[in-house]
Order: C-alpha cells, then sequence, then structure tokens
C-alpha cells in the first residue's frame, strides 16, 4: 500500500521499508554510514532523522521517489521531489526525447509507459501489433497491460500466452512489492483474472528455439513474430513523474521477424 505520513512521524515508514526490503538496522547503518543505535532510535521516535538522513536512508532502502516525498513529511521536512504532470511546457524536453527514442527504433516496436502501465506514447510499430483491437480497449487511458492480456486484446495472438502471461504478472508482483501501490495491486488482480484458453492436448509442441531471453510470439497477418522486451529506466530523477516512466523496446528474436518488419518500414 502506498505509503502516508503518520502521526506517529517518520520512524514506523522507515522501519516498514527497512523489513520490507529485508535488511537489519545494522546492515542499514552500515550502508549509511550511522550506527544501529541511531536507526534504532529514529524508528522508535526517539531521534528525529536529519533530512539528509532520511534521504540517504531511502536512497540505502531503495524507496522510490514518490515514497521519499512522504517519507520527508513525515519527518517534517517539505517534499524534495516534484510531480510535474508529462503535458507541462516543462516537460517538453523530456517528452520530445523520448519521441524521439522510439521513432528512431522504428520498424521495432516501442512504447512508453508509466507506473500504471499506461501508454504515454507509442511508435508505428507498436501500431501495427495493435490493428483490429476493439475500441473499447483502445479508449483512453490506454493500458499496456489490460491490452496484451485481455481475452479480446493481444492474447489470443501471443502463441505462448502461458508463459508470456507469467511473465508479465512477475513483473506486476514485483513493482507491486516495490512501490506497494494500491491502484497498481488492483490492476494486477484485474488482468490476473481474465481468462486464458485451455491448451489443446491434440496440438503437437513446437519445437524449441534456442533464445536468450523468453519471447514474445505474436501472431501478425499469418506470421508468428518473436520478440524479446528491453524497459529502461531514467538514472537519478528528480521528479515523480520522469521516475515513473518506463520505456520497453521490442528486440526482433530472429531474422525472420527482422526481414518482415523492415519490409513494412523501410
Amino acid at each position: 500500500m502506498t505509503t502516508t505520513p503518520t502521526d506517529r512521524g517518520v520512524g514506523p515508514l522507515l522501519r516498514a521499508w527497512r523489513e520490507q526490503r529485508r535488511v537489519s538496522q545494522l546492515e542499514l547503518a552500515l550502508r549509511a554510514d550511522s550506527s544501529a543505535r541511531h536507526i534504532s532510535f529514529i524508528e522508535t521516535g526517539r531521534s528525529r532523522p536529519s533530512e539528509d538522513m532520511v534521504l540517504r536512508l531511502a536512497e540505502h532502502l531503495e524507496v522510490p521517489v514518490r515514497e521519499r516525498n512522504a517519507l520527508l513529511l513525515a519527518a517534517g521536512y517539505a517534499p524534495r521531489y516534484s510531480q510535474t504532470p508529462l503535458d507541462d511546457p516543462a516537460m517538453d524536453a523530456v517528452r520530445a526525447g523520448m519521441e524521439r527514442l522510439i521513432q528512431g527504433y522504428e520498424p521495432y516496436p516501442a512504447i512508453v509507459v508509466d507506473a500504471m502501465y499506461n501508454v504515454q506514447a507509442a511508435n508505428r510499430g507498436i501500431l501495427m501489433l495493435l490493428e483490429d483491437i476493439p475500441e473499447q480497449l483502445l479508449a483512453p487511458p490506454l493500458n499496456a497491460m489490460r491490452l496484451t492480456l485481455h481475452p479480446e486484446g493481444l492474447a489470443p495472438r501471443i502463441r505462448n500466452l502461458r508463459e508470456w502471461r507469467g511473465h508479465l504478472l512477475a513483473q506486476m508482483e514485483r513493482q507491486i512489492a516495490l512501490h506497494r501501490s494500491e491502484p497498481l495491486r488492483q490492476l494486477y488482480e484485474e488482468v490476473a483474472a481474465y481468462p486464458v484458453p485451455e491448451e489443446d492436448p491434440s496440438e503437437e509442441p513446437a519445437e524449441p528455439v534456442p533464445y536468450f531471453a523468453l519471447p514474445m510470439l505474436i501472431e501478425h497477418e499469418g506470421r508468428t513474430l518473436s520478440f524479446i522486451s528491453s524497459i529502461s529506466t531514467f538514472n537519478t530523477p528528480m521528479d515523480v513523474t520522469v521516475a515513473e516512466l518506463a520505456i520497453e523496446t521490442l528486440l526482433p528474436a530472429d531474422p525472420a521477424t527482422v526481414k518482415y518488419l523492415q519490409s513494412l518500414m523501410p
């Protein structure tokens, strides 16, 4: 669940993050150049940490940027990180940079999503995969997880759906553990409940192909395309919005996929 400031101060919040990360007071003290005694005093409220100490502990506990603001507020300090809407003029450079990046990746698919997997930008490679998807699934806010796993979305076209679905759900579980976000958990419960087609026992298993990472095998125009996913984020973000953006690129996993995509988009 998302962290909120409490009347008890920052101590219980820091202890909760430390326990979730499975770090002892001594280990955290060593990382933060402090002492286990001081960490204990902070967690029990006997000592009020400095603003720098709150940020240092949050850094070593890998607390998401959004939640660092909550820790600062609970400790009596002003939030350090802004949350600028992506369509704000101040974000023009970030937005333009991401657009150039994903457009430059064409003809291969690339997409930008936020912490809730809502699509913020997509290139023509992605739009190609979304051809003939029902309009109700394409209505804003466009959500990448719903589009992929919904039985009227891409799911029927993904030949290794069970494997790919398992990968996506595990990815969401890791994000929930990291961010403790209730809206993200609700999205997870929704998409995890989508029906999965029964396997056809009469269908012969495909010949194994030596991939170096789990591919997404998806049908398009009578062909099976193969992609490996790569996700990039911003280093040392100083804004909540930027911290929660992720750029996913789908790298062709075989020569046939490369040849086909290049034939579509010179």
